[in-house]
């Protein structure tokens, strides 16, 4: 067994973290020659800014030639980095260790000790896919979202390719003073009034012209006034200072027929008569010439298409179908043998039941952290007027209406979120400081308010110089409902409109559809200059705040999230019967194609670049190909919940450490786990290509011309669409 360890020595040893990138089990060596072995951590489960997990362990003392094994369980505070999709340990405590029963009690304590101090080094960077995959089906300790709303609303189906102009209610017009026009203010879309009193609209690096606000609205042929091309050029200058156009990006160039909606729509079209192509080993049909998940079941003659994260079936596809709400868990079952790597398997986090919706449920749950400087970390709310309140339903709390930010009064007290960071002060205007909790009923705030949002805004700890907070996807809009991810409550909330305009989160029409690594972005259709920027003019005003209030988007607005905030965008210059193929984002045989020019970036951590807040960085190094899922035994041990050991041979057989020796034995459940942590190895190496090239495309017969489907996705930057500013 272990000999000459003695308790007494552990403050004289020096101990060696041996951390290959590139696989398991990582190595902690002390000074005298002990070689402790931990293996890949099997999750238990992950709740706020706490990973519970356990390792098998091998030991070996110098001089010895037969590791003994063991196992620990440990409970871990990590930051998680969203952007980087990783995880690191910040600090562990060992609850449990279990090595044979004549190890000493001094040696347990020894190699408990010797872990708690080195497991942060050792897991500094632990790819967030792997311990999704590998998190136990099990757990508990999860936030389903309540009572949201699947009603759909006005669908209008084209059979050209068509733009969705929506308008928040009737076009309420504010005077930009920078412009010397007005402007549509209850819009996330550019529309103006020129001098001659007719409308502007500009999206797509185009002008298009209409009578009334409301349209109907023509292409223009670009043939405008110089004080139009002069805002089309202010519009692009502040993109690219914003770095809202990737390098190389450029407008697709197509005129689109433009649709105008004052209440909330979708938006449903084809590109000509629908085009039908088969999915293999399925009865299941999709519409290739469209932007929309469109399916036809052939079995029942019925329609389906996806909508925001929700499943709705027509018997016809036309101006006059009628579409009626179709439970995840209530379509076909061929919905879930959509094959991984198929032109439209990018629906399956939408199919009840899949890896791949398990998977986005569990990942709803993961929050993006961060520590808050208590003495840094600051915020200004601006009213239109003097603070109003209205009650928030079921709890005795209210919010207020004439802010673009979340403000929520609460037993005396006021509290905001800003950029998911809570602050606190004892009057609505503040002076605002980092508040150390947040309000006690905000777990009952019903997705009905415009300000449920925040209720995915939490405080984890507190010291005297820093507050560890983190949000989770439901405060940028993405919630679970049931097996599944939504995008948006459903609900239509009013905006405030006063001197200025401030808009609620919107569900509809803007055709969301779900990413694995970045989660909500706009529809193929929608380019960098479809929408307005954060243009800090202030319309009415002629002046920013100079930190959003100017004129920009800012708070919880139409996306949901906060200042920074904007959901990803994808514009892609490669097209197939003029129609953008989706798909390939879970095939396991992901390649890389340098040339097509798909362009990838995220902005939904709304931390990053905010005063007051320290994040770890993250590795930028790519070093996640060959990490699990891609050796060939890197990490044969394995644990089950009662602290038995396992490998797995050559053979495939699974075998159990009994007695010093090694048994075969029959275990399903280790074949399953083994499946999880090649699947998330898979899933991190995917997420890396994208990373780190500008073109992907994944396997399965999605490539780019031949099949027309690319590997799709919401990997694009998008415009600044944090929320209502002021315009």
């Amino acid at each position: 067994m272990i000999t000459n360890l003695f308790l007494a020595s552990m403050a004289l040893l020096s101990v060696q973290v041996c951390r290959s990138q590139a696989e398991w089990p990582r190595s902690i060596v002390t000074t005298n020659g002990m070689v402790i072995n931990v293996y890949q951590p099997q999750m238990e489960a992950f709740v706020g800014n706490t990973l519970r997990s356990r390792s098998a362990i091998s030991i070996l003392e110098k001089g010895s030639q037969d590791p003994i094994f063991g196992v620990f369980w440990s409970l871990d505070l990590v930051e998680t980095n969203r952007d980087t999709r990783e995880v690191a340990i910040g600090s562990s405590k060992v609850t449990e260790i279990k090595i044979p029963a004549d190890t000493g009690h001094f040696e347990k304590d020894f190699i408990k000790a010797t872990l708690e101090t080195y497991l942060p080094k050792l897991m500094s960077h632990i790819p967030l896919d792997e311990v999704l995959t590998s998190l136990d089906e099990n757990q508990k300790d999860k936030e389903l979202a309540h009572d949201i709303s699947n009603k759909l609303p006005k669908v209008i189906y084209r059979n050209q390719a068509s733009i969705l102009v929506l308008i928040d209610g009737a076009p309420l017009l504010k005077k930009n003073n920078k412009w010397g026009l007005n402007v549509v203010a209850n819009s996330p879309f550019t529309i103006v009034q020129n001098r001659d009193g007719k409308f502007y609209l500009y999206g797509g690096g185009h002008w298009y012209v209409a009578p009334a606000a409301a349209g109907p609205y023509a292409y223009t042929g670009d043939k405008v006034k110089h004080k139009l091309k002069k805002i089309a050029r202010e519009l692009k200058k502040l993109a690219r200072r914003n770095k809202d156009v990737p390098d190389g990006e450029t407008p697709d160039n197509r005129v689109y027929s433009i649709v105008v909606s004052i209440t909330p729509a979708e938006l449903i079209q084809t590109d000509g008569n629908p085009d039908l192509l088969a999915i293999d080993g399925t009865s299941l049909l999709y519409v290739n010439n469209s932007n929309n998940d469109i399916f036809v079941d052939t079995r029942t003659q019925l329609y389906y298409v996806l909508l925001s994260g929700r499943w709705y079936a027509s018997k016809a596809l036309n101006e006059n179908a009628q579409w009626s709400y179709v439970a995840s868990d209530k379509l076909p079952a061929d919905f879930a043998r959509i094959p991984e790597g198929s032109p439209k398997d990018n629906v399956l986090a939408s199919v009840a039941g899949t890896e791949a919706a398990k998977e986005a449920v569990e990942d709803a749950h993961i929050p993006q952290t961060a520590k808050v400087d208590r003495r840094t970390a600051t915020t200004q709310v601006i009213y239109d007027g003097a603070p109003q309140f209205k009650s928030i339903e079921g709890t005795h709390m209210q919010y207020a209406v004439n802010t673009p930010s979340t403000v929520i009064s609460s037993n005396g007290r006021y509290y905001a979120v800003d950029n998911g960071i809570w602050f606190i002060a004892d009057s609505p205007t503040g002076p605002w400081t980092v508040s150390t909790d947040r309000p006690a009923e905000m777990d009952r705030v019903p997705p009905t308010s415009p300000v449920y949002n925040a209720k995915f805004v939490y405080v984890y700890d507190a010291g005297p110089d820093y507050v560890y907070m983190g949000y989770t996807p439901g405060y940028l809009n993405s919630f679970v409902d049931g097996p599944t991810v939504v995008y948006g409550t459903g609900y239509d909330y009013d905006a405030w409109n006063g001197n200025y305009y401030y808009p609620r989160p919107w569900t509809w029409g803007f055709d969301m559809d779900y990413n694995p690594w970045y989660g909500w972005g706009f529809g193929l259709a929608y380019g960098y200059d479809w929408f307005n920027d954060d243009f800090g003019y202030g319309y009415g005003l002629g002046f920013g705040f100079g930190f959003g209030f100017g004129g920009g988007w800012y708070g919880g607005g139409w996306w949901g999230g906060a200042s920074g905030y904007r959901p990803a965008y994808r514009h892609w210059h490669g097209r197939r019967s003029g129609s953008h193929g989706r798909g390939g984002y879970y095939g396991p045989n992901a390649t890389i194609d340098r040339n097509n020019h798909f362009n990838m970036r995220s902005n939904n951590n709304v931390y990053r670049d905010r005063g007051g807040v320290i994040q770890r960085e993250g590795n930028r190094e790519g070093s996640f190909a060959g990490r699990s899922g891609f050796r060939s035994g890197g990490n044969g041990i394995y644990t089950d919940r009662q602290g038995n050991i396992y490998q797995r041979g050559e053979q495939g057989h699974w075998q159990q450490r009994i007695n010093g020796g090694w048994s075969r034995v029959d275990n399903s459940e280790l074949e399953r786990q083994r499946e999880v942590n090649i699947r998330g190895g898979v899933r991190a190496q995917n997420f890396q290509r994208a990373s780190n090239f500008s073109g992907i495309r994944f396997g399965g017969g999605g490539h780019f011309g031949g099949g027309g489907h690319f590997g799709g996705g919401h990997f694009g930057g998008g415009g600044h669409f944090g929320g209502g500013g002021r315009r």
